[in-house]
C-alpha cells in the first residue's frame, strides 16, 4: 500500500497512481457507501477531508464517481500537494489541497471548524510517532461536524511486513523504522479503540482486515493484516 510520509516516497506514489487509480473504490467500499449515504441525507454538497492525500490516489477516483462531493485534501509533503494541484481534474470548485502536518498544524486554519461530514485517514497514522497520534486525531475531530465520521485503515498487528523486520529496526512496542528511514506502527483493535476514545471519538468499528498479496517475482503469496475503524464525533447529526 502507498505511504504518504515524505517526498522520498513521491516517485513511488506517482507510479502507483498511474497503475491503479481505482484502488480505493475497489478495496474500501465502506468509504463509497458512506459518501453515498451523505448524498442522500444532505441537501448541500457533502464535504470530505482526506488526511494524507499523497498525489491524489483517493481524491480523483472519488470525485469521478461522486461529482457532487467537495474534498479538502492535505499532506505533509509540499511536493505531493503540488502533484494534486497539477492534476487535470483538479478544480477549486471541487477540491482544496493544502500542506499540513496534522501533529503540529491546526487543520482549522485551512478548514472551517465543524464543516466536514466525513474524514479519512488511510495508511497515515502508522507513520506518526505514537505519542502524537491522539493529537492528530483530535485535530481531525475539530473540523468534523457533530455526528461526522472518520474512516480509518492502516497496518494491523502481526502483518507480514511487521514480522519481517530484523533486529535493530524496532523503535518501541509495535513501532518500527524501515531501511529508508520511514516508520510504521502496527495497530491492534484495542489500540485503535483506545486512541479514538482518548481523542474524543465514539469508536463504532475496530476490526482486522485480512488480504493476500502475490509477489510474482519471488513466487510468494503474502498474508497481509490491516486494521479498519470508524470513529464518530459525538453529537446529533446536522447539529452544526
Amino acid at each position: 500500500m502507498p505511504k504518504r510520509t515524505g517526498t522520498c516516497f513521491i516517485r513511488g506514489i506517482r507510479l502507483f497512481f498511474f497503475k491503479d487509480r481505482h484502488w480505493i473504490t475497489r478495496e474500501f467500499p465502506e468509504l463509497l457507501q458512506a459518501i453515498s449515504d451523505l448524498g442522500v441525507e444532505k441537501k448541500k454538497k457533502p464535504v470530505l477531508l482526506e488526511v494524507g492525500c499523497g498525489v491524489g490516489n483517493t481524491i480523483f477516483p472519488l470525485l469521478e464517481e461522486n461529482p457532487n462531493l467537495f474534498i479538502h485534501a492535505c499532506d505533509f509533503s509540499p511536493r505531493a500537494v503540488e502533484f494534486v494541484k497539477s492534476h487535470p481534474a483538479y478544480t477549486e470548485a471541487s477540491c482544496h489541497a493544502f500542506v499540513c502536518d496534522v501533529t503540529a498544524d491546526k487543520l482549522s486554519d485551512a478548514v472551517p471548524e465543524e464543516s466536514v461530514n466525513l474524514a479519512s485517514m488511510i495508511f497515515v497514522l502508522s507513520a506518526i510517532a505514537p505519542e502524537k497520534m491522539v493529537d492528530a486525531l483530535r485535530n481531525v475531530l475539530t473540523v468534523l461536524r457533530p455526528g461526522g465520521s472518520l474512516l480509518f485503515r492502516d497496518y494491523g498487528l502481526y502483518d507480514h511486513a511487521m514480522l519481517r523486520f530484523s533486529r535493530g529496526h524496532k523503535i518501541s512496542e509495535n513501532f518500527y523504522v524501515r531501511q529508508d528511514g520511514t516508520r510504521a506502527y502496527y495497530f491492534s483493535e484495542e489500540k485503535l479503540a483506545e486512541l479514538g476514545t482518548e481523542a474524543g471519538f465514539e469508536v463504532t468499528e475496530s476490526r482486522y482486515i485480512q488480504r493476500e498479496t502475490v509477489n510474482k517475482k519471488e513466487g510468494l503469496c503474502v498474508p497481509r493484516i490491516f486494521i479498519q475503524g470508524r470513529l464518530i464525533k459525538p453529537g446529533r447529526v446536522g447539529s452544526a
